[in-house]
């Protein structure tokens, strides 16, 4: 097989791809989750003001989400070459970007769903706030979930 057919002109085209979409699906999360716990705050803080800063976890936890794309998305960017890049190398990092972005996606959903009920729960029943914590954390570990098998399918 000659060296064209191996690394097609177009074989960056599915790193990059694969680097826009981590990025672009964890934040999506992230944004998500930040926004739905922030109302949530703001609705508690209305009752609670001296809350509110024990009450920022989940906005704190959902930005580490973006956090996860951005991390696999420099890693693809900087292996994207405009020669010797082979198919297989765009078709992994499609893979590792998707499989980031998507679950970071998830974890954003999960983070904002559970920080919103729980900084509002919190915010009547004190004693919430140490469920609520171990729930984000769960929450939290399917982003880290989607980086270590990202950053596994980059090694390839």
């Amino acid at each position: 097989m000659s060296d064209q057919e191996q690394a097609p002109v177009y074989a960056p085209f599915f790193g990059v791809m694969g680097a826009a979409a981590a990025i672009i699906f964890s934040a999506l999360g992230a944004a998500y989750g930040t926004a739905k716990s922030g109302t949530g705050i703001a609705a508690m803080s209305v009752m609670r003001p001296e809350l509110i800063m024990k009450s920022i976890i989940p906005v704190v936890m959902a930005g580490i989400v973006a956090i996860y794309g951005l991390v696999i998305s420099v890693l693809i960017c900087t292996a994207i070459t405009p020669t010797g890049y082979t198919l297989y190398k765009g078709f992994v990092h499609l893979g590792a970007g998707l499989a980031v972005g998507f679950s970071g996606l998830a974890a954003g959903f999960a983070i904002g769903i559970v920080g919103d009920a729980g900084v509002r729960g919190t915010a009547q029943q004190p004693r919430l706030f140490v469920g609520m914590i171990l729930i984000l954390i769960f929450a939290e570990v399917l982003g880290l979930y989607g980086l270590i098998v990202g950053i596994y399918l980059f090694a390839k």
